[in-house]
């Protein structure tokens, strides 16, 4: 592991690993963006059926609740650097292939709904496998800026950088940005692949050890832990409020706001400039006030931002809105992956990571349906305003997280007790 001392705090170096996999991360997201801002534009052109459309992104979110548990339990057992470049390869082959028959006219919306499954179920093992390998690469005290580091640049990569040559690579063909995923799929594979660290040494599994055992212990680990507890409950709850008020958000800028396409735009680029910021800024709130007292900042914040949104109809109002939501909701991020990796046992972060990643996948969804029910029901604005009160109920739900001691479960002697800064 390499690190450096920045103003007197852990930070990961660039040499020894981390760099590669920063480059990998952030190369892959860039791929991701890609595909998902062709993928719907591919789609409308075989089919015009609101319900076969939305079934492509249904399939987006279904392995996650099939087997993201199984990923983490996977990831627990597997060296975890073999198990992401195995993956990539995978996905860049499959990639490879889907982009070869939309060039040759052979593309259809039963090929996009199994590429989409297949694509997420590989991901289950991907994300929860290098969730777990961090760890290895660096010290538990520089945690928190490789975090921060790794969800900025693939905040960029994704939000920015990639828009603008969707069009261009759509120029010279429909299957060019698909091949493109498919290249970053395979040099994020090459870059970890030539990652050079040591597996950590694991504890004996007992005899007859089950991925269903697994599953369940870890999910008792999470849930005897005393901070991992509320702030995976409050994470679902925030979860669910996003996903009710993104579903509903182009008919809050267009019909509620009256502020067009372009308006939706600038809502989508302020909240993407908001994330980038709060990339910046996540290590140093949590160093001024704790990475728990940080996460109700976050809520704190968020809740009065989507009261803005849902009470203030001026388009100025909803950007600023945005972009504190996008804010807030790095910092989130970054401080909730952190607590979550310095908390775990070594042996459990892949099947702790896949709990927390189970419930934010399935929250979304849910928040998706409420939030299209609230607005039919109370009205478009009502979407933003159900969000703030879910948010609300998530910062009471972080209060036991404050305590000074707070349990952390260990995978054989049961409960001990360690004491974190709130």
């Amino acid at each position: 592991m390499v690190t450096t001392d920045v103003a007197g705090v852990r930070a990961p170096a660039w040499r020894g690993g981390f760099g590669r996999l920063w480059t990998a991360a952030v190369v892959s997201r860039f791929g991701d963006a890609l595909r998902n801002a062709a993928l719907p534009l591919l789609a409308v052109q075989l089919t015009d059926d609101p319900l076969v459309i939305a079934s492509v992104t249904a399939c987006g979110y279904l392995p996650w609740l099939l087997f993201g548990l199984v990923g983490g339990a996977v990831a627990d057992r597997v060296d975890q650097r073999r198990a992401m470049w195995a993956v990539d390869t995978v996905r860049g082959a499959l990639m490879v292939c889907f982009a070869l028959a939309v060039g040759l006219g052979q593309a259809s919306i039963g090929l996009l709904i199994a590429l989409a499954f297949a694509l997420t179920t590989l991901q289950t093992l991907f994300d929860n496998a290098s969730t777990a390998l961090l760890p290895s690469l660096v010290d538990r005290e520089g945690l928190g800026s490789a975090n921060a580091r790794l969800m900025t640049g693939q905040q960029l990569a994704g939000g920015f950088l990639a828009s603008p040559f969707v069009p261009l690579l759509l120029a010279v063909g429909a299957a060019m940005p698909f091949a493109a995923d498919a290249a970053t799929y395979l040099l994020a594979a090459a870059l970890v692949a030539s990652l050079r660290i040591q597996a950590p040494e694991r504890e004996r599994r007992p005899a007859g050890s089950t991925l269903r055992a697994e599953v369940a212990e870890g999910l008792r680990a999470l849930w005897r832990d005393g901070a991992l507890r509320p702030i995976c409950v409050a994470t679902l709850l925030c979860n669910i409020g996003m996903g009710a008020l993104i579903a509903t958000l182009v008919l809050h800028v267009t019909r509620w706001l009256h502020a067009g396409n372009a308006g939706f735009a600038a809502a989508m680029t302020a909240y993407s400039a908001g994330s980038l910021a709060g990339g910046v800024l996540a290590q140093r709130i949590a160093r001024r006030i704790g990475r728990v007292r940080s996460l109700l900042l976050c809520g704190s914040v968020q809740t009065v931002s989507l009261v803005l949104i849902g009470t203030v109809r001026h388009l100025g109002a909803l950007l600023v809105g945005m972009a504190l939501l996008g804010l807030m909701n790095m910092v989130w991020n970054v401080n909730q992956v952190t607590l979550m990796q310095q908390r775990s046992p070594e042996s459990m972060v892949g099947r702790i990571s896949s709990a927390f990643r189970t419930a934010s996948t399935s929250g979304a969804p849910l928040g998706a349906l409420l939030g299209g029910v609230v607005a039919g029901a109370y009205g478009l604005n009502g979407p933003a305003l159900f969000a703030a009160v879910l948010f609300a109920l998530a910062v009471i739900s972080l209060i036991p997280a404050l305590k000074p001691n707070v349990s952390v479960v260990e995978p054989d002697d049961g409960a001990t007790t360690a004491h974190v800064k709130p």
